[in-house]
């Protein structure tokens, strides 16, 4: 209701839960990973947290890193929810890693691997990006300047992050010439005649009529 005022203010986007993928290669620091998947299992039971990595070693590595952090969090039974349904998927190859990311579409993306910013071209699907070992998202929520209100649930297949655009109200304004009026003329008599919008054709009809 306030936001469909005109005095109103602008609110953000409908989010669920919140959600973060991790793609790691062999070289990334297993602890650094551990802490990303947890820092986003304390924000509540309902937490989204998925890591993709290369090989069992490294998930297994992971899973037991997990373990050890956890036990030393002050929400330690908050975030063992979310653990207990989180996912750790092994991939062929870091192109069917960001294959996975694409098809889940995460709110975060943490890519932990040698040269992460060679496959952010590949990312077709995420609410923020996070790139390389000293990029945690703790850093976006909290200092790094990006926002952090941002799709979720698969959404960002087709929405973005919150930005100030979203806070202006914007107007189109159309000018037809001759020429364009002629071009587009008998197209709109077509698709108004096939709604059964016969005004809406006269309006355009008596124009060509006149510029015979």
């Amino acid at each position: 209701q306030v936001s469909s005022d005109i005095n109103g203010a602008a609110i953000d986007m409908q989010a669920g839960p919140s959600e973060v993928l991790v793609i790691a290669d062999e070289k990334a620091n297993v602890k650094f990973v551990a802490s990303d998947l947890l820092s986003q299992a304390e924000h509540g039971a309902d937490s989204q947290v998925i890591l993709v990595c290369l090989s069992k070693e490294f998930a297994q590595g992971a899973s037991d890193e997990v373990s050890r952090q956890l036990e030393n969090l002050p929400r330690k039974e908050l975030a063992s929810k979310s653990i207990a349904n989180s996912k750790i998927i092994i991939a062929k190859n870091l192109d069917e890693a960001l294959l996975i990311s694409n098809l889940y579409a995460p709110e975060h993306l943490i890519i932990q691997t040698q040269n992460p910013r060679e496959l952010l071209d590949k990312v077709k699907h995420a609410g923020s990006v996070f790139l390389g070992e000293l990029s945690p998202e703790s850093m976006g929520d909290y200092a790094s300047g990006t926002n952090h209100v941002l799709p979720t649930y698969g959404l960002t297949k087709t929405h973005s992050s919150l930005c100030l655009a979203d806070y202006s109200k914007r107007m189109s304004v159309q000018e037809l010439s001759k020429e364009g009026f002629i071009n587009l003329g008998k197209s709109v008599e077509i698709l108004a005649s096939n709604e059964h919008l016969d005004a809406h054709k006269n309006a355009v009809t008596f124009r060509l009529e006149s510029l015979k």
